[in-house]
């Protein structure tokens, strides 16, 4: 196996990313750049994302973020053994440009192409700052996304689990944005949740019944919109926020610990290892009930550095050179894909999403 440096792209939602990342011929990462430019101001009077701002806005920096990224790096156009740029799911406005733009570079450069999966960039997140063999059970929690996964390599993944209508990472920004908290919202509840009171608002408890790991969260959703109505006193507000917190939590840690339970009886005790990544798993209390399911059930935990956890470009060139690693390369007829699931076999028996209808991004 030889050492592989490649340039990853990110433009799947209201993040311009490049990076570079070296991985080792002994499999050893090495993150030499990562550039992020991110929309907040754009889109925050909005209080959300709009498609077409982002795709404009990606299209007016991606030229000088790529640059940016090479220079910090050290390593020219002639120093790339390939790139990788995210080709879905996403806002498909935005997923275009930095595939278009990876197309063009690989292109006139004669470097191979990568079209990476934005959830496998997540799933494989962790694998930046820590050496995580695989199989391993993934947590993957963010603003459009909230599956459980059992990861068994490159391109090997099993869904267990998946929302039946709302992200976790979903919830939080709709109801931080109910509550008057703008965009982007998660961080912002989670900052005025502190010192909160955690069970002063009773939220719902869902899919309590339901057999299986699927999450749920729009009950919990309606139920907080309309707590926040008339709350007007900030120490009122500080509990609901710690409320929807620990309730989102809960039923995080709750399905979890089932897939759990699961897991170890399929892998006879062995390879218990698990990994949360995504924007959610920012969340210091998300976190700690992850890790008291982790320890109260065997497993090691692991989650990306903070700054890995929300949409970036390092994990984009990681999954790039593992695949480039494995000789899985892609044709400039790569397609951007506005749905693209890590299972697809589960996606097309099982599907969570009905075209015609809203549900899960996933």
């Amino acid at each position: 196996m030889t050492t592989l440096t490649v340039l990853g792209l990110e433009t799947s939602c209201d993040e311009t990313a490049a990076a570079v990342v070296r991985r080792g011929a002994d499999g050893r990462v090495e993150v030499l750049s990562s550039i992020i430019a991110s929309q907040i101001a754009e889109h925050a009077p909005y209080g959300g994302v709009v498609p077409e701002i982002a795709a404009r806005a990606h299209v007016e920096s991606i030229d000088g973020i790529v640059a940016r990224a090479l220079s910090e790096s050290g390593v020219g156009w002639d120093g790339l053994s390939g790139i990788a740029a995210t080709a879905g799911p996403g806002l498909v406005g935005g997923v275009m440009v930095g595939l278009s733009f990876g197309k063009a570079a690989a292109l006139a450069r004669g470097l191979p192409l990568i079209a990476v999966n934005h959830l496998e960039g997540h799933a494989l997140s962790a694998r930046l700052a820590d050496d995580i063999p695989y199989p391993f059970l993934l947590l993957l929690v963010s603003g459009g996304h909230c599956q459980l996964l059992e990861v068994a390599g490159v391109g090997a993944c099993r869904r267990l689990g998946s929302t039946i209508d709302d992200a976790a990472g979903e919830a939080f920004d709709k109801i931080a944005k109910s509550m008057g908290l703008g965009y982007p919202g998660g961080p912002a509840l989670e900052r005025l949740a502190e010192g909160g009171d955690p069970e002063r608002f009773p939220l719902p408890r869902a899919l309590l019944g339901r057999e299986g790991f699927d999450f749920s969260f729009s009950g919990l959703k309606t139920a907080a919109a309309r707590a926040a109505e008339g709350l007007t006193a900030e120490a009122d507000r500080r509990d609901l926020a710690a409320s929807v917190q620990f309730a989102i939590a809960r039923q995080l840690a709750e399905r979890t610990q089932r897939a759990m339970a699961d897991y170890a009886e399929r892998h006879d005790g062995r390879d218990l290892r698990f990994v949360v990544a995504g924007g959610v798993a920012a969340n210091t209390v998300v976190r700690a009930r992850l890790e008291q399911a982790c320890a109260a059930h065997g497993f090691s935990f692991h989650a990306p550095p903070l700054k890995y956890c929300t949409d970036n470009a390092a994990m984009i060139a990681l999954a790039g050179a593992e695949r480039l690693a494995l000789g899985l390369v892609d044709g400039l007829d790569a397609p951007a894909r506005p749905r693209w699931p890590l299972d697809a076999a589960a996606a097309s028996a099982n599907p969570t999403h009905v075209p015609g209808r809203k549900g899960a991004k996933a």
